[in-house]
């Protein structure tokens, strides 16, 4: 059941301003930097901080997207360790790089071995690509680009293989991206907003049929009708029977879609330029107005899906992760947190972003600094691996955000 908005909300957030915040904010800039250096290893940076369960757990790894969400951040957080090491584990992903140009989930310490899912990991090879791109013109990762252009290539001559020839949009399996445990398939509105950003910035054919079909698909309620037939039928389905029309699906299929409200998709989809200023501003205002970073941000799931739903499946279960407020099925991850204030960045508004941020540090701080994986979405007890290194780069790419005024996912 999405909550109720707050009493008296007109505006994003207060941003109340004192000696304790600035405080707050510069010893979480520290933390998060300490943090990203002490899970550094020779082949990148590990998911989390090396301990006996995280190595249990597989977190001492080198996963495809956190290490390109953690560069994107250590490239511009003027620590010269963290500038020069940013690109490592980008380099370690390539050289374990699939022959048909897929690129790993994960490499395992040492960087010897290369783990591609259960049924594959489509966001790996596109966050890989996006972080590449945005670390290129720094000064520590200067051609980078160019000495991976072959790499380049086959990551983008994979993805291309996954795209509909009629939509343009990525297809995938469920549990295939970063909410492994969620039965999210066919068109997935997060993997999508990546894949328009990838196909811009790599100067790919076809980027304006993605981004139209895009907002065709995920957002029928606002869009023309659809010229493709199959187009049609699609949204048929959506506008006979869709309960909640303020933000984007959070996947469509052939005749069921996701309405669960996928936080981060729909966040993706404002900071990647794929909302235009109307969508933008009701998709912002449908998340602040389910007080999604109530009591840290933010929840990723508005409405989690509960045992008898048609879309649970069993592995939802599995180690009991994923059942509703937990994990990716409404659990508050603070590393979406930093996406929230970034998209709240740059739309302008400031003061709900510089709330966001101090939230966010908030979180971060729980348990004595532990940076923990998520937290109960109704609680806010800590839960997941505490270290995790993509909460402490999200942080920095939030702050660094709110003092220069926009994103670095921004397109000038």
């Amino acid at each position: 059941m999405r909550r109720a908005a707050p009493a008296s909300s007109d505006h994003m957030g207060t941003g109340n301003s004192s000696a304790d915040d600035a405080a707050l904010l510069a010893e979480c800039h520290a933390r998060a930097v300490q943090l990203l250096e002490r899970n550094l290893a020779p082949e990148g940076i590990r998911a989390a901080t090396p301990a006996a369960h995280a190595t249990q757990r597989g977190y001492g790894a080198i996963f495809g997207r956190d290490a390109a969400i953690c560069a994107l951040a250590m490239a511009e957080s003027g620590h010269a360790g963290l500038a020069q090491a940013a690109s490592t584990g980008l380099v370690t992903l390539a050289r374990q790089q699939a022959p048909n140009g897929q690129i790993p989930k994960f490499v395992e310490p040492g960087g010897s071995e290369a783990d591609f899912w259960y049924l594959g990991c489509i966001d790996a090879t596109l966050w890989w690509l996006i972080a590449i791109a945005q670390l290129d013109g720094q000064e520590h990762a200067r051609g980078l680009r160019q000495s991976l252009a072959r790499e380049i290539e086959l990551a983008l001559r994979w993805l291309e293989a996954q795209e509909h020839q009629r939509f343009h949009l990525l297809q995938q399996n469920e549990a295939s991206d970063w909410a492994d445990i969620m039965p999210r398939s066919g068109f997935v509105l997060y993997t999508n907003a990546l894949w328009y950003h990838v196909k811009r910035i790599y100067g790919r054919s076809l980027t304006a049929e993605t981004y139209r079909n895009f907002n065709h698909l995920f957002h029928p309620f606002s869009a023309d009708l659809a010229e493709y037939r199959r187009g049609r039928l699609l949204a048929d389905y959506v506008l006979r029977t869709a309960r909640h029309r303020e933000l984007y699906l959070s996947f469509v299929n052939f005749s069921f879609f996701g309405e669960e409200g996928d936080v981060f998709g729909n966040l993706l989809a404002v900071l990647l330029g794929l909302a235009d200023g109307r969508a933008r501003n009701r998709t912002l205002r449908a998340l602040h107005d389910a007080r999604v970073e109530d009591p840290w941000p933010v929840r990723v799931v508005l409405d989690p899906i509960l045992e008898d739903h048609r879309l649970w499946r069993p592995y939802m279960s599995r180690h009991e992760q994923n059942f509703a407020w937990r994990y990716h099925n409404g659990g508050i991850w603070p590393m979406v947190g930093g996406f929230w204030v970034m998209a709240l960045v740059d739309a302008g508004h400031t003061h709900g972003a510089h709330e966001g941020l101090l939230r966010l540090a908030r979180a971060c701080a729980l348990n004595d600094w532990e940076f923990n994986e998520w937290l109960h979405g109704e609680t806010g007890e800590p839960c997941g691996m505490p270290g995790q290194s993509w909460n402490a780069a999200a942080f920095l790419m939030a702050e660094q955000a709110c003092r220069r005024g926009r994103s670095c996912f921004a397109i000038a």
